[in-house]
């Protein structure tokens, strides 16, 4: 009977008071509380109703999942060869899907929905600590990279469009300070992430355009792509820079911080309706990754670099084609950066102000300074490859396998699964697998920095 009623809590999202240990609540306020399924929240977090809709929480989620790493995955492709990415590649979007429902049944148990606040539940102060700062440390990794992408790209698109010599708007740097301030900055002074559903699936039209454009443009590329330079057959047999594949796959799918932000603002919260919003914005996310990683392997080999729209204007800068495919990238990363702010502000916030109610003064500071120091980042850190593999060999494993799989298993009650369970052995597994992977992908990238030759491969 006590497992039921459990089960029936936990669907409910309601059992804060119930089954965390707190059995001094009478019956009648428990049944108020099984009623308002928001009640057991403590109002810092949900101050309000949620009303966001599962279509608008799928687009945010797969804005969230679908970054810059979308570029780097031919290239990745390129070292591993098309059946080991595959599989790499699915793998990966499984256990990302694992790692949202470890995340679910903590926060359906503790009855909040933070990452910092499951921190705090499995570990103490030191939890939450160590979850703001690993969230806010991966977070501004993919700002950085969104932000360098623009940097990079939008000189070279604004001087195809317009012949003229090179002015003060041809510097990236000033480029990006001007979107930062004009898009970026407004979007991210929303209240709620929920309103950002709209530009999230702005964002995705764009990379179905670059990923349709990828598919067509492939024909007219192939003529200039160096003869000899196509391998005879797929390689299975990895080289030394697969070193970077892994990383760059895993920071495909990190969309975990976001997750619990978005089961907050989701309307009618429970725990299957939040896994069917990961599930289906995975696996979109996954065949696109697949169709963008296949057809820009297929068009230029071992020519491909870190940086697919790189590769596409070495064939022709002018085509209209490739540029309207580059703008398109750049609008979809720029609204990527949003998304990506909010669940930075909301640890930063849980540090600093725990228990405050929402506040416009500390809303917009921590925008602005985040945004300040993003940009300062981008500035001076010279290429996009060392931000995707140290960010994604530190950051990503500790947020997709190291972290949901701790809190699982220091939250769950232990009268309720047992360590010897099978669920805990899972749940320890894969976080194994998580020290496992970060060890080995910073030791393939610390032996790729001292064997130092292959650098420029990844080079602009």
């Amino acid at each position: 009977g006590k497992s039921s009623m459990f089960i029936s809590c936990s669907v409910e999202g309601v059992q804060m008071f119930v089954c965390s240990g707190y059995h001094s609540v009478p019956p009648e306020e428990e049944k108020f509380l099984q009623h308002k399924s928001d009640g057991s929240k403590r109002p810092q977090f949900t101050d309000f109703e949620g009303k966001t809709s599962f279509g608008m929480s799928v687009f945010n989620l797969s804005n969230a999942i679908m970054g810059s790493g979308i570029l780097g995955l031919s290239y990745a492709m390129s070292n591993t060869g098309i059946v080991l990415f595959l599989i790499l590649l699915t793998c990966i979007a499984c256990l990302s899907c694992y790692s949202v429902h470890l995340l679910l049944r903590s926060a359906g148990v503790v009855g909040i929905r933070a990452y910092e606040q499951l921190g705090l539940r499995a570990f103490g102060h030191p939890g939450k600590i160590l979850a703001a700062v690993i969230i806010t440390l991966h977070n501004i990794g993919a700002m950085s990279s969104y932000l360098f992408i623009v940097k990079s790209e939008l000189p070279l698109v604004i001087q195809s469009l317009c012949s003229v010599p090179s002015d003060w708007f041809m510097n990236g740097n000033y480029l990006i300070i001007i979107v930062t301030v004009c898009v970026i900055l407004p979007l991210t002074l929303m209240k709620h992430l929920g309103y950002l559903g709209y530009t999230s699936g702005f964002s995705l039209s764009c990379m179905v355009f670059f990923l349709s454009a990828v598919s067509v443009c492939r024909p007219n590329c192939r003529v200039h792509v160096l003869p000899g330079k196509q391998p005879s057959k797929v390689t299975l047999l990895p080289d030394l820079q697969t070193a970077y594949t892994i990383p760059i796959l895993a920071f495909a799918f990190v969309c975990h911080p976001e997750v619990l932000p978005i089961y907050t603002e989701l309307s009618n919260p429970t725990k299957r309706r939040m896994q069917n919003i990961g599930n289906v914005s995975i696996l979109g996310m996954f065949i696109m990754y697949f169709l963008t990683a296949i057809f820009g392997y297929l068009t230029f080999y071992e020519n491909t670099e870190a940086e697919l729209l790189h590769t596409y204007s070495k064939v022709d800068p002018l085509d209209t084609l490739i540029l309207c495919v580059r703008l398109a990238v750049l609008v979809a990363v720029t609204l990527t950066v949003p998304v990506v702010l909010f669940p930075i502000r909301r640890a930063l916030l849980q540090l600093l102000f725990p228990g405050r109610p929402f506040h416009w003064l500390s809303h917009i500071t921590i925008a602005v300074c985040l945004l300040f120091a993003v940009n300062l980042l981008v500035i001076l850190v010279p290429n996009i490859r060392d931000i995707f593999g140290i960010t994604g060999a530190t950051t990503a494993p500790s947020l997709i396998f190291i972290l949901p799989g701790l809190f699982y298993i220091r939250i769950i009650p232990t009268n309720q699964e047992p360590m010897n369970s099978r669920p805990k052995i899972q749940a320890a597994c894969f976080t194994a697998l998580g020290f496992i992977f970060m060890t080995m992908s910073l030791t393939f990238i610390g032996l790729d920095w001292t064997s130092g030759e292959k650098r420029s491969l990844g080079g602009h």
